[in-house]
């Protein structure tokens, strides 16, 4: 329950900028994985690009 709670304040998805083939992020800015679960099991990865 708690992580579903967790999840929800952080979210599941993620929009990063790219620009010139690297990602535009702030000077303080930085991207984490929080894993909000004992016992994690294997996970995917999924990219779309859109232009």
């Amino acid at each position: 329950m708690q992580a579903h709670i967790k999840s929800s304040l952080f979210g599941a998805s993620l929009n990063i900028p790219i620009s010139r083939g690297n990602m535009n992020l702030g000077t303080w800015q930085g991207i984490y994985l929080c894993e909000f679960r004992n016992h994690g099991g294997r996970r995917r990865l999924v990219l779309s690009i859109s232009s």
